[in-house]
């Protein structure tokens, strides 16, 4: 049996990720990095090079986009069975691969772009791969919105070059600082979609499930955040520029909950979590805790990459529509999809014991454990209770609704294409916590709190299930008569008509009355029109005035012709 694209490509991956886990457990333990420099010419006294570092930090990073990559591959076989472009898709998904590998190992601004640019390029091409009017409009939107943070990077590369050298490690002697650590926040919040480029991460999930999977859920969202942890000690230099991160990440927060609470479409809704996680980790990075962000990727990346398979799982079962009210009563129909649904969801809320316990409890703690402002702290804990909201809501719409699907449909998830990767996932969702801070972050110190304060997270949890058992029992009635709060949530806080359609709807519509008016209106009367009709009239005119005298002129030529002959 001759194999398919996927499946090579996963055994690829698993072939490499052991060789990568292994490096990452002997730099962590013998606490040392490489460093492995390519001088490629030396010209004007600036040194052109092409550098690698071999850290722990990338090593770990790497490893968990092979694991996660592996599985998604592995999904992709029957998820992408009946595509007519499967080795287009296979090879753009190793294409994003090694452009995630490029940014991780090269601490070289100028070399480093091969890889941001790979990842925005790629990504385009895959939001695009359904070739549809929606998939085009968001792969736009997507593409012009990260364009803003390529155009960051290659200002930063143009400051470095007074300086005769682009190594992020040298960075810190540069009397740019505050200029290239703002160039390069902006480049971080544009490709973790942060306030106010938070619209785009919701439109691409018109990519394929395994896409969302992979990209926008572990890899190139979290670009952002892995940027500003290499630079992190640079960050806390300037108060300004923390604070300011401070105040993006706990508004995008806030704002991404809200949205998921009015939300049907269950892959925006991850999409949504994701984002709202993704604040959680800026704000953990603005609060001088760079390792604890760091453990919070790697955990998040684990049981996220799990939900979208799931959620992938369940619109494959419902004949790929992706609404929630379409969906319901599969807990009998399909269990081992639902439990491992219900695995990636709780580690998302932070139930005790997941891998999503041991980041996000602790960044909590943390939070209230440290001089926060109490305002952010409020909304920290808020957004913590929403999140739990939805989270339950999706449950509770998949697994217990009455079914609206269709009536002859037949649920089955036995086959061991959708089994085995979601399996080896469940285990990094259940042990990638404990596992990471046992082996790797056994330095993080955990603050010592009262009974009442530690109990706080546990406590919102449950809060937040009582108010989704209330929020799907509520009859549609009552938020339709609220119509102005429910758009506002619903469209971003109007942030998606205001960096979509909004821009250019007026614009658009100046440019049509425009082209009425003016290309089809008086120009075309005074313009090309009016000189051909005056030119028509003119002729018209002058060949009446010589129609008659040519007539004799003919006339008496045949004549003397007829005389000369006779």
């Amino acid at each position: 049996m001759q194999l398919s694209s996927f499946l090579k490509s996963s055994i690829m991956l698993w072939s490499i990720f052991p060789w990568m886990l292994s490096m990452t457990i002997y730099l962590f333990y013998m606490n040392f990095y490489i460093m492995l420099e390519w001088n490629i010419m030396i010209t004007n006294s600036m040194n052109i090079s092409f550098p690698l570092i071999i850290d722990p930090w990338g090593c770990l990073f790497s490893s968990t986009v092979m694991f996660i990559s592996a599985n998604v591959m592995h999904f992709s076989h029957l998820y992408m069975y009946n595509d007519k472009y499967h080795s287009r898709f296979n090879n753009l998904i190793l294409m994003f691969v090694l452009s995630m590998n490029c940014l991780i190992f090269i601490p070289n601004m100028i070399c480093m772009l091969l890889g941001w640019d790979g990842l925005g390029i790629t990504s385009f091409i895959l939001v695009i791969y359904y070739q549809n009017s929606k998939a085009l409009a968001a792969g736009m939107i997507t593409v012009l919105m990260n364009r803003i943070g390529d155009t960051m990077i290659i200002i930063s590369i143009a400051i470095m070059m007074n300086y005769g050298n682009w190594n992020i490690n040298s960075l810190w002697e540069t009397n740019w600082n505050m200029m290239l650590i703002m160039l390069i926040l902006i480049a971080a919040i544009t490709k973790s979609a942060q306030m106010p480029f938070s619209s785009w991460l919701p439109a691409a999930m018109a990519a394929p499930t395994p896409v969302s999977a992979l990209v926008h859920s572990s890899t190139l969202v979290t670009a952002g955040v892995f940027i500003l942890f290499r630079f992190h000690y640079i960050l806390y230099t300037n108060q300004t520029i923390n604070s300011l991160l401070i105040i993006i990440s706990s508004i995008t927060m806030l704002m991404a909950s809200l949205t998921a609470i009015s939300e049907c479409d269950m892959k925006k809704i991850i999409a949504l979590s994701t984002l709202s996680q993704l604040s959680i980790m800026m704000l953990s990075l603005s609060m001088n805790l760079p390792y604890l962000t760091f453990f919070h990727l790697i955990t998040h990346a684990l049981f996220k990459a799990l939900l979208f398979l799931m959620a992938g799982s369940m619109i494959h079962y419902h004949h790929h529509s992706q609404d929630l009210r379409f969906m319901g009563n599969t807990m009998n129909s399909s269990p081992n999809s639902i439990s491992m649904l219900l695995i990636a969801n709780l580690a998302l809320c932070g139930s005790p014991f997941l891998s999503g316990f041991y980041s996000k409890d602790l960044i909590l703690e943390m939070s209230m454990f440290n001089t926060t402002n109490f305002m952010i702290l409020m909304l920290f804990l808020i957004s913590t209770l929403l999140t739990s909201c939805y989270t339950m809501r999706l449950l509770l719409s998949v697994l217990w609704n009455s079914s609206n699907s269709l009536s002859y449909q037949y649920l089955n998830d036995k086959s061991y294409m959708f089994l085995y990767p979601s399996m080896m996932l469940s285990m990094g969702a259940i042990m990638g916590g404990s596992m990471l801070n046992w082996l790797s972050f056994n330095y993080l110190n955990e603050p010592i709190l009262p009974m009442m304060q530690k109990m706080i997270p546990l406590i919102i949890m449950f809060m937040g299930f009582y108010l989704a058992f209330n929020y799907t029992n509520t009859p549609l009635t009552y938020f339709k008569s609220f119509p102005f709060i429910h758009k506002y949530m619903f469209s971003m806080w109007f942030l998606e008509p205001l960096m979509s359609q909004g821009n250019i709807l007026k614009p658009l519509m100046m440019s049509h009355i425009n082209y009425k008016i003016m290309d089809n209106g008086w120009l075309e009367q005074f313009g090309s029109q009016f000189l051909f009709k005056i030119f028509k009239k003119n002729s018209h005119i002058i060949n009446l005035m010589t129609s008659k005298p040519m007539n004799y002129y003919l006339m008496f030529s045949l004549i003397s012709m007829f005389l000369i002959f006779i």
